[in-house]
Parts: C-alpha cells; sequence; structure tokens
C-alpha cells in the first residue's frame, strides 16, 4: 500500500512486509521488533510447519530407512521421527528443497528437484495467502499491536500477481535494496556456504543448460551440487534485482541494506520508514 507520512504515523496497527534477499537483514529486523510488540510471521516457517511439514519428514524417514538399524525401529513403531523447526532454525525446509545433481554427492535427480521446487513454489503463494488471517490472529488472539511479514528471498520469483495483491491491500511492502558493497558480501557468502535455492523453472533450464555446456556435462547427474550452486548464485542474485524493484515501484518502497544497518531500535526504524515515504512519496 502507498502511506503519506500522517497516514503513516496514524495507523494504529502498522503492518509491513519485508522484501529482499536472504541475507538482507529482514530477520535481524524482524527480531528487533519482536520485542516492541510486533508479531513476527516468518513466511519459511510456516512453509515448513504447514505446508511442506509432511513431504520434509517423509524425505527424513526415507533416508533413515536406508540405515538398518534405524529401518527397524521405524517399521515396528518403536521410534518416531519429528523435526524442530523454529523461526530461528529453518534448516530443514532447505534439506528438503535440496540441490541438483550427482546423487553420489548429495543431489537430487532433476525430475525430483523440480518437484520438490514447484512444491515450495506453492507452499510459499499459500503461506502468502495466510497473512492477513494472521493480522488478524496477532492482535486478536495473541495481543499484539503490528505485524512484521519476514518473506524468502524467492517471493520475487513467484509470478503469481494475486500474492502480491494480497500483500498490498494488508501491508505496506519494503523492499531492502543491497549496496554494491553488500551485494559482493552476499556473493561470497554464497560462495562459502552454498545453501539450496529456489528458481523458476525457466530460469533453472537455461542456466543448466549454460553449465552443462561450459564444463562439458553430458548429464545433470554429473553436476557437482555445490559447484553449481556456487556458480548460479550471482547469476540469480542479478536476475532477482529486477524482479524484486518492479515490486516495489509498484506496490512499496525501497530501502538499502546501508539505511537499514543503522537501526538500532524501532524508533528507529520507523524513522526510517517515514524518510522512505517522504523521498518517495
Amino acid at each position: 500500500m502507498k502511506l503519506g507520512i500522517e497516514q503513516f504515523r496514524a495507523w494504529d496497527n502498522k503492518c509491513i512486509t519485508l522484501l529482499g534477499m536472504s541475507g538482507v537483514g529482514k530477520t535481524r529486523l524482524a527480531h528487533m521488533l519482536r520485542k516492541r510488540d510486533w508479531f513476527h510471521y516468518s513466511g519459511d516457517y510456516r512453509i515448513g510447519t504447514r505446508y511442506l511439514g509432511e513431504p520434509i519428514l517423509d524425505n527424513i524417514k526415507k533416508q533413515a530407512m536406508q540405515v538398518p538399524f534405524l529401518r527397524d525401529l521405524l517399521r515396528s513403531d518403536s521410534i518416531y521421527i519429528n523435526n524442530n523447526i523454529t523461526v530461528d532454525h529453518l534448516k530443514p525446509v532447505s534439506s528438503f528443497l535440496g540441490k541438483v545433481g550427482d546423487p553420489e554427492q548429495g543431489g537430487l535427480p532433476l525430475k525430483e528437484f523440480k518437484y520438490r521446487q514447484e512444491l515450495h513454489r506453492q507452499a510459499e503463494i499459500a503461506a502468502m495467502g495466510d497473512v492477513p488471517e494472521f493480522i488478524r490472529k496477532a492482535q486478536e488472539i495473541y495481543g499484539y499491536k503490528h505485524f512484521i511479514n519476514d518473506v524468502g528471498g524467492s517471493l520475487c520469483e513467484l509470478d503469481e500477481p494475486e500474492v502480491f495483491r494480497v500483500l498490498d491491500e494488508h501491508t505496506l511492502i519494503l523492499y531492502i535494496k543491497a549496496t554494491g558493497k553488500d551485494e559482493q558480501g552476499l556473493i561470497h557468502r554464497a560462495e562459502e556456504d552454498p545453501k539450496p535455492l529456489y528458481y523458476r523453472e525457466a530460469f533453472l533450464d537455461e542456466q543448466l543448460e549454460t553449465y552443462m555446456k561450459e564444463n562439458d556435462l553430458p548429464y545433470v547427474a554429473m553436476i557437482d551440487p555445490d559447484a553449481f550452486v556456487r556458480w548460479i548464485f550471482p547469476r540469480l542474485f542479478y536476475a532477482r534485482i529486477p524482479r524484486y524493484q518492479a515490486i516495489a515501484d509498484k506496490y512499496g518502497y525501497t530501502i538499502t541494506t546501508e539505511e537499514l544497518a543503522r537501526v538500532k531500535n524501532e524508533a528507529g526504524f520507523l524513522a526510517l520508514v517515514e524518510q522512505v515515504l517522504e523521498r518517495q512519496g
């Protein structure tokens, strides 16, 4: 939603969506505000606990069944397996998403990888559709005054206009844009610790074709999963930037990682939002 400064100040129950790549500071800010009467809605947490909970557990059980000792205990119902997803610990979600490539190196076959990617896409759409209801719950059940929607970095990839219509109707959208220095920091971090990522299928197919030609690989199953993530991350990063910006231009506002880094408390954050409303209004 688009607001003037006075409208924002008069907004008794502020609801804000944070948009941007993983690592730009969305969750850090949400943690800070959570101590100041803001309900922290984590899109990834909702995905993992509500919409991908069963597939995540099935994947864990499938891995456990490959160990004879655990297989016998599971088949006899002597043990059970559960995940421990929290807002701060979302590894089961990324572990389920996985990486494409050589199974000997922990990679997934392309068909299975794309299947999980689509499950994640549908889960993310559903999680964002839940935002209006959680705004209500945050106020009526949990007694929070304000609401912060901490979305996954892949939100700009969904190509689902209804998602942004809902978010625009109920929240003020802030895109956190990485400065040049922070861009390189995010890329370096991805190279040091390559994590599973979500890709639009058309983008993935295009990049896979390029990567396999460059490395003379006849089959996807020959790809080193981590090497591919390191190679594709900068391309994904720069492909997402115009997508984020288009969303911000149409529905919301843009702040930078440098501006956000200077925010130390709720008052500083609210002052920054007012600056942005004045600057981009």
